[in-house]
C-alpha cells in the first residue's frame, strides 16, 4: 500500500522558492538576487553587491585588481545585470570597489 510519499527533493532546488519572500523588496536585493545569474557564479565569488544609493550600486570586489578590472568592463556588467532585472531603469550604474575583508 502506497502512501503517496515522494522522494525528497534536493535542498537546493526548494531554496530559492523559499527563501525569494524574504529578500528585501529594494533595487539592491533584486540586483543581490540577479548578479550570480547576470555575471557567472566566477566573477560572483570574487565580486558582491553590498549597497545602493540613488539607483548606483557598489560592488565589493576581493582585490584592487578586481575592482579596475569590473571597473573598465563595467557597461557591460551593468547591461548584464539589467537584462536579469524586472525593473531594470531603476538601476542607473555600478561602482566597483577593493574591500579586503572575508565574505
Amino acid at each position: 500500500m502506497s502512501l503517496g510519499r515522494r522522494n525528497p527533493r534536493p535542498l537546493a532546488d526548494a531554496l530559492p522558492s523559499a527563501i525569494a519572500p524574504l529578500a528585501p523588496d529594494t533595487l539592491l536585493g533584486a540586483v543581490q538576487a540577479a548578479w550570480a545569474g547576470a555575471v557567472g557564479e566566477r566573477l560572483a565569488a570574487q565580486a558582491s553587491p553590498v549597497s545602493e544609493r540613488d539607483g548606483v550600486v557598489t560592488i565589493a570586489c576581493r582585490s584592487a585588481t578586481w575592482a579596475h578590472e569590473l571597473d573598465l568592463l563595467g557597461g557591460q556588467v551593468l547591461e548584464k545585470v539589467r537584462s536579469e532585472l524586472p525593473e531594470s531603469d531603476d538601476l542607473r550604474g555600478l561602482r566597483f570597489r577593493a574591500d579586503s575583508t572575508d565574505r
